[in-house]
């Protein structure tokens, strides 16, 4: 008997899926994270995406890989560990922003990223049995045949008029079922239609084939279950076309959310069926498909996991059970129940001959966050547990109406006249606080405010309404966020962490708002909250959404570090290039003389004058240097005239010849 590779899931229920050695959880955080089941501990996480905006839809674990070639040889060495033909690598989840994420659990990296098929987020991930396709439904109603090899889309056809919600192949791979409102048949050699089938009145969220036959022997069933829908209904593929109604109904206490199942060969073995509720329960059946059944059949075997009552006389509480997987050796189960932060996985036996079985277990000391507590010096009081009673607010899971306890209103019944006005009072109080006249009472004014936004706060949260929400939530004065937080009623106090948490995950404008609010709820009611049972799978959420947060904190520290050390390198350099481009002609050149000029010129003796006569000063010495030349040069000329005057007294001029005869 071969166990289903994956389960299909509702869409209102986080995605996990059993292999035969591993367990793959979405949780509330966004991150996946695969659990060993031989050892229950945690094997793989990884965050689709830091920012939640690729948050998986969908899970399928494929089909397991076989290794004949060399791989095989040094797995024959080890004899510990499981086969090689036995164990499961990739894991392909289906994202809200319409991309398909294949995950290898031995590399514990992404093994490629199946992106540009849909335009919308995929409902369903499906692995052809031998071939290395997969299969894609999505809410633009669209089916895409991907190509593992070369990741990229095979082919791409529209499937319904409505969101495509479930996909399921045929074990022998030539035929594919999906399902939005109406379930189709697929050939997957032509792409087109085999056989439509119409029963249910809303949206389809599981198919699955029951049987391994041809369709050509009447031997071919599947079943298939909806939202609001407390059956599973069974359908036969005929031959003649005769397959208009279901052949068989499977009845269950709530909407199906995990099915596993162990197809039939042959009309003599029963099809074996697990199928987990959501409201926590799991169902057995055994059937064998041989032709229409018209009463529902019941299940075989009912199971039903508890937890421990704390102190004695104390009632256990029932504990949700996530997800359950059939063992090949008929006996036995894979059951996964707590919380989805920190699943418990057991294997166990069930018992089927008693029709109802209730396993008790200890979750809470399993599911306790282990921290290492220090030495307290705060001495514990000694009670008398006679005389003392234990108040536990609610069970694990409430979800009790939002309503003022009767203790507050007797309060402001008791209390003073201010407190307790009409509405026309209030109004009139409204009227004056707009206004802002001098006679106002500013305590009466302000407890009106917050008893007004804790009154508005508690409607929203009831009624979920957003506009509501939003203009609470807006508010930025701390002193009214902290008393409206106060005058919350207890049971409001869940709703408004689990909306401020979503709130978290959104823009980180509006984080940085919500932040104020989360602050004063755990200041204002930490008391209440660390008595709540189910603590950790409430606050598991917001803790390690701000855990990653932090993380990625510190990343982007470096990348401003970074960032600040290259812009203020541009900034040097452009400031150096600046002073680069600066006018280097000199407004005023200043040469300096010699020292024969200077005594000639005589400007020892010329008085200091302003900066402002410097080109009338250029001017002047030119002129005097002009001046200058010009006496020079008269001067010259004079001393040459005298020179030669002399000369002619002294007898060295030119005589004339006659003169020099008569000397001889």
């Amino acid at each position: 008997m071969a166990t289903s590779g994956g389960a299909s899931c509702s869409s209102s229920v986080l995605p996990c899926a059993f292999s035969r050695h591993y367990l793959a959880v979405c949780a509330q955080d966004g991150r996946l994270r695969v659990w060993n089941t031989d050892t229950q501990s945690l094997h793989r996480e990884f965050v689709p995406s830091a920012h939640l905006s690729a948050t998986c839809t969908c899970i399928a674990w494929g089909p397991c890989r076989a290794s004949k070639e060399g791989p095989q040889r040094k797995k024959r060495k080890s004899e510990a560990g499981p086969a090689p033909d036995q164990q499961p690598d990739l894991l392909a989840l289906g994202t809200a922003a319409g991309t398909v994420l294949i995950y290898s659990t031995v590399k514990g990296d992404l093994h490629c990223i199946l992106d540009g098929g849909h335009n919308g987020g995929v409902n369903s991930v499906q692995w052809h049995p031998e071939q290395s396709l997969l299969y894609s439904g999505s809410d633009d109603t669209h089916i895409v045949e991907w190509d593992l090899q070369t990741g990229k889309t095979r082919c791409k056809w529209k499937a319904d008029r409505s969101a495509v919600t479930s996909l399921c192949v045929s074990p022998d791979g030539k035929l594919l079922l999906s399902a939005g409102m109406t379930i189709k048949m697929w050939d997957l050699e032509t792409k087109e239609v085999y056989r439509k089938f119409t029963g249910h009145s809303t949206t389809v969220t599981t198919l699955c084939f029951a049987t391994s036959r041809p369709p050509d022997s009447d031997g071919l069933y599947f079943l298939s279950g909806a939202v609001h829908d407390r059956l599973l209904s069974v359908w036969q593929v005929r031959s003649d076309g005769k397959d208009k109604n279901s052949v068989v109904s499977f009845t269950l206490t709530d909407e199906p959310q995990y099915i596993d199942l162990q197809t039939a060969d042959s009309k003599d073995k029963a099809v074996r069926l697990a199928v987990v509720c959501k409201d926590g329960q799991l169902h057995l059946f055994e059937h064998f498909l041989n032709g229409p059944c018209k009463k529902p059949l019941s299940p075989v075997c009912s199971v039903q996991v508890s937890s421990v009552g704390a102190g004695e006389g104390a009632t256990p509480a029932p504990v949700t059970l996530l997800a359950a997987a059939l063992c090949p050796d008929r006996q036995s189960l894979m059951l996964a129940y707590g919380n989805y932060l920190q699943p418990i996985v057991e294997k166990t036996q069930i018992n089927t001959s008693e029709r109802h079985v209730c396993l008790v277990r200890d979750v809470h000391t399993t599911l306790s966050l282990s921290v290492n507590a220090a030495v307290s010096k705060v001495k514990t009081p000694i009670v008398n547990e006679q005389k003392g009673k234990v108040l536990i607010p609610g069970v694990p899971g409430h979800q009790a109406p939002i309503r003022a306890s009767s203790g507050e209103s007797d309060k402001r019944k008791k209390g003073a006249g201010p407190t307790e006005m009409s509405i026309e009072e209030r109004l009139e109080q409204v009227e004056l606080s707009t206004l802002g006249r001098k006679g106002e009472d500013k305590g009466a004014s302000a407890s009106l405010q917050t008893d007004s936004f804790a009154v508005l706060l508690v409607q929203g949260l009831e009624s979920k309404d957003s506009k509501i929400l939003n203009k609470i939530f807006q508010t930025k004065k701390e002193a009214l966020i902290r008393n409206t937080v106060a005058r919350l009623p207890p049971p409001a106090v869940l709703p408004l962490v689990e909306e401020l948490s979503r709130r978290l995950q959104g823009h980180p404008f509006s984080a940085i708002l919500t932040v104020q609010w989360l602050k004063a709820v755990l200041t204002q009611h930490t008391s209440y909250l660390s008595s709540l049972p189910d603590l950790v799978s409430q606050l598991g959420v917001l803790y390690h959404m701000i855990e990653s947060r932090v993380k990625l904190y510190q990343r982007l520290t470096r990348l401003h570090g970074k960032l600040y050390l290259l812009m203020t390198q541009v900034a040097s350099s452009n400031s150096s290039h600046k002073v680069s481009d600066l006018d280097r002609e000199a407004k005023l050149v200043y040469e300096e003389e010699s020292s024969d000029d200077e005594e000639a010129s005589g400007d020892e003796g010329r008085p200091e004058d302003d900066s402002d006569s410097w080109e009338e000063e250029e001017d002047n010495e030119e002129e005097m240097d002009v001046t200058e030349n010009k006496e020079n040069h008269t001067e010259d000329e004079e001393d040459a005239n005298k020179d030669a005057e002399e000369s002619k007294a002294n007898g060295d001029s030119d005589m004339d010849p006659e003169n020099e005869s008569e000397e001889e």
